[in-house]
Order: structure tokens, then C-alpha cells, then sequence
């Protein structure tokens, strides 16, 4: 079943003073299932942090649909915006956005105290989140004193803490050295094992090639996309990286 359909997506930015228009988005359509672990890939100024941005409810579409289990996103009025992000999309960022005056565990927390729920409750639910995630030891410490791997698992819980629909991941193992990076992709395979659906941004060639399927954005439209099938992460990085070259030279949409 799917829980995110993109239908003829079209972003125009109109320069101040109207002087110019950009049309960073084109045409794009795809779905993305229950349980999948897409990953979207292009270069700088392809579109694909426009289409995050529509996708996280951060900005509408010119014209076209988002639908997320069925609600238009571009529907929501805008005093419920940010309760409908905070109660269907969990959020991975590069540079972790977590609060230094504030510990591991509050971060964690502070969706589930922004929705008011009660302290019980969200302690029931970190336990088992911590635990999976091997941060347990450092939930009193605070972000300047833990590792930047440990900085991503924390948001990667403050992520799961809410129980989303969707992950929305941009570059997140962009700020992490080759351990954490490894670390975080086999988190992340995990997570999506457990039925977690991901939809990750990334110009990593590694990170793409642990999700079940890749798109590739080229000039604000999908060019091509490539399914895991019964590849293997080293085949499927190597397929990736093909298309890519495909891309930049100039290659034909498959």
C-alpha cells in the first residue's frame, strides 16, 4: 500500500521583483510503499531538496499533489502544519540539529513534549528505542559531549520517538566518519527491517546503496530509478554509480 503519493509535482521560484522565474521541479510523480527504503540521489540543483522541502510540509508545490496516507499536504491549513509534521514525519538531519543546552534525553523528548504527552509515557517509549539503538549510556549527557555518531543515533530516536509514517533523511551521513557512516546504515537497515518506511536525500553512493530502491533527479524531473531486487549493496553501489555517470554525461532516461 502506498503512504506517499507524488503526483505531476511543479516548483516555479520567482526572483524578487519578478525578474526571472526558476522551475526547480518539472514533472515528478513516483509513490513510495509502506515499509520501503527509498533513497532520492541528483547533483547540486537538480531539485531534490525542493522536492524534500514539499515533501516535509516546509513548502507547497506550484502546482501538482502530495498526499501522505491519503491527506494533501497542500490542503493542511497552516495553524495545523506543524502538529501534522510532528505527529507523521520523523526527521534526520546532517548536522543533527539537537539543543546543546539540553541532554541527549530531552532532545530525544522534545517532539513527545511539544504534543503534550505525559512523562510516563514518553519514557515507555525511549526505553526500547535507546536500548535498540545503543545509547543508553549517554541520555543524560549532553550533545558537545558525546560523538558526532552518537549525536546522529540520538536523532535518529528523537526521529523514531514519535512513531512516524515516514523518515524524511537529508545527507545523514553526511557530517559522520566511515565508522559512523557504516554504523548508521545497518541502524537504518534495521529500522526499515522492522517496517520503518525511510525516504532518504544523499549525494552518497555508500548510503544509497543500502535502500531497497533509488531515484535519480535530473533538471527537477525523476530521470531513472533502480530497484535493490536481489542485488547486493556492493552490486547495487556499483549500479548506482553508473547511472550517475550516466547522468553526467548526458545519458539517456531509461
Amino acid at each position: 500500500m502506498s503512504i506517499l503519493e507524488v503526483n505531476s509535482l511543479k516548483k516555479i521560484y520567482t526572483t524578487r521583483f519578478g525578474g526571472n522565474k526558476v522551475e526547480a521541479l518539472k514533472n515528478v510523480s513516483f509513490s513510495v510503499e509502506e515499509g520501503e527504503y527509498v533513497a532520492i540521489m541528483g547533483e547540486s540543483g537538480s531539485g531534490k531538496t525542493t522536492l524534500l522541502n514539499i515533501l516535509a510540509a516546509l513548502d507547497k508545490p506550484t502546482s501538482g499533489v502530495v498526499s501522505l496516507d491519503g491527506q494533501n499536504l497542500s490542503k493542511i491549513k497552516e495553524s495545523a502544519v506543524s502538529a501534522f509534521r510532528r505527529d507523521n514525519l520523523g526527521f534526520v538531519f546532517q548536522d543533527f540539529n539537537l539543543l546543546d543546552t539540553f541532554s541527549i534525553e530531552d532532545n530525544i523528548y522534545l517532539p513527545l513534549v511539544l504534543a503534550g504527552k505525559n512523562p510516563s509515557q514518553m519514557e515507555r517509549r525511549l526505553v526500547p528505542i535507546a536500548g535498540q539503538l545503543g545509547i543508553t549510556g549517554i541520555l543524560r549527557k549532553y550533545p558537545y559531549e558525546v560523538s558526532g555518531g552518537q549525536k546522529q543515533r540520538a536523532a535518529v530516536a528523537r526521529a523514531l520517538i514519535t512513531e512516524p509514517r515516514l523518515i524524511l533523511a537529508d545527507e545523514p551521513t553526511g557530517a559522520l566518519d566511515s565508522k559512523s557512516t557504516d554504523e548508521l546504515l545497518s541502524l537504518f537497515s534495521e529500522i526499515n527491517r522492522n517496517g520503518q518506511t525511510i525516504l532518504m536525500v544523499t549525494h552518497s553512493v555508500k548510503a544509497a546503496s543500502h535502500a531497497g530502491r533509488v531515484l535519480f533527479i535530473k533538471d527537477g524531473e525523476v530521470f531513472h530509478q533502480l530497484y535493490r531486487g536481489n542485488n547486493t549493496n556492493q552490486q547495487l553501489y556499483q549500479k548506482i554509480s553508473d547511472t550517475l555517470t550516466m547522468l553526467a554525461t548526458g545519458g539517456d532516461r531509461r
